[in-house]
């Protein structure tokens, strides 16, 4: 097993090792919601071209970052099989990058747009192969240690999955811009004129199916507010961010109310537009959670349910959706709500429910953070 991890290490050359360490200390160029649908509203040869010279610069100067930081992190966790495993995905796709000639014409451009695209691809699995990591992590510990008390490893993630969050927003705008038949309203994956209603009602379906799945029955789910209103966002995140927090509201509903001769109160969906912000509220009565487990609810290291990301799992192939994920849902989620400029906070009532304030920064000027 020593031996194999020293060839491991060894397939990266010394020459490349530097290379991301002077690329790790390179300063990163945020963009802004705006600016990328402003730009993205003519996807001309030339700001193809604009666009694919600036990501050749820009996502190794990330990229190195991140594997960067991959090797140097506490409690041995960069040792971790799993985190080996995505420290090289990192550094093939800083190899790619780096080893990708000047983009000079359109021929270029398009042989760059499919090799990020296949970056991307490669990348599809790392918050399941980092939770696997910090699940052999925990395994291996003394159970003393608090693990909301690893705060380093909390912190790591959050900066580790906020900059995942911003190179595949990059790459999958840029490969989106080559779209021939863009549904309308859509600059790459920017709907200027999104129905936040409509996604709430589209995310919460697919939450209630699973809870069905789960538990042969699922509690309604009311959505209040304009149906008419729409405003400038990323679809696929909203959905993402939504979803998430009516699976859990579900989950605690039905869990709270299936020996019961009640029926079920339904979770309750409030959208809010605002100058500054739109914000969506979900509410349930689902028991709340106690004063004691809210600082936990942030934090990748814990989850009342049990993991389903397993070592023997072929993480290719799993892609079943379960009501109580790995713990990442929520932290996941807050970092998504923060990357345009929103924030995602929960309000607990113990012994009654719990409401999910979702704000989305309605402005778009917010430049992406940058951890």
């Amino acid at each position: 097993m020593a031996a194999k991890k020293v060839c491991e290490a060894l397939t990266f050359s010394k020459s490349l090792i530097e290379d991301v360490q002077r690329w790790g200390c390179m300063k990163q160029t945020g963009v802004s919601l705006r600016y990328m649908m402003e730009f993205g509203s003519d996807p001309s040869d030339k700001n193809l071209l604009i666009s694919a010279q600036f990501l050749h610069k820009e996502l190794p100067i990330r990229i190195a970052r991140r594997a960067l930081e991959l090797q140097t992190l506490p409690y041995g966790l960069s040792h971790k099989p799993a985190v080996l495993k995505v420290r090289d995905w990192y550094l093939d796709s800083y190899r790619d990058l780096r080893s990708f000639p000047e983009i000079k014409d359109t021929n270029d451009e398009k042989e760059f747009t499919q090799m990020i695209k296949a970056i991307k691809v490669r990348h599809n699995n790392v918050v399941p192969m980092m939770a696997l990591g910090v699940q052999q992590l925990k395994k291996g510990m003394n159970q003393k240690i608090v693990y909301e008390d690893l705060d380093e490893i909390h912190q790591f993630l959050d900066r580790f999955y906020m900059s995942r969050i911003g190179i595949r927003m990059l790459i999958g705008q840029h490969v989106e811009l080559h779209n021939p038949n863009p549904p309308p309203h859509c600059v790459g994956y920017i709907h200027t004129k999104m129905s936040p209603l409509e996604v709430a009602r589209n995310a919460s379906e697919d939450a209630r199916a699973i809870c069905l799945r789960e538990y042969g029955s699922a509690p309604d789910v009311t959505i209040y507010g304009d149906p008419h209103f729409t405003f400038p966002y990323v679809p696929t995140h909203l959905h993402l961010m939504v979803f998430e927090l009516v699976k859990n509201s579900l989950r605690a509903v039905q869990e709270r109310f299936m020996d019961s001769d009640k029926v079920a109160p339904p979770v309750r969906i409030i959208v809010a537009d605002g100058l500054e912000d739109v914000t969506i509220k979900v509410s349930d009565e689902g028991g709340g959670i106690p004063r004691s487990g809210l600082s936990k609810i942030f934090t990748y290291l814990y989850s009342t349910a049990r993991n389903p990301v397993d070592e023997n799992d072929d993480l290719g192939t799993t892609n079943a959706v379960t009501m109580a994920g790995y713990g990442y849902g929520l932290p996941i989620s807050r970092l998504y709500a923060r990357y345009f400029g929103g924030d995602l906070q929960i309000i607990s009532m113990e012994g009654y429910g719990t409401d999910a304030y979702l704000h989305l920064s309605r402005l778009g000027d917010s430049q992406e953070p940058l951890p």
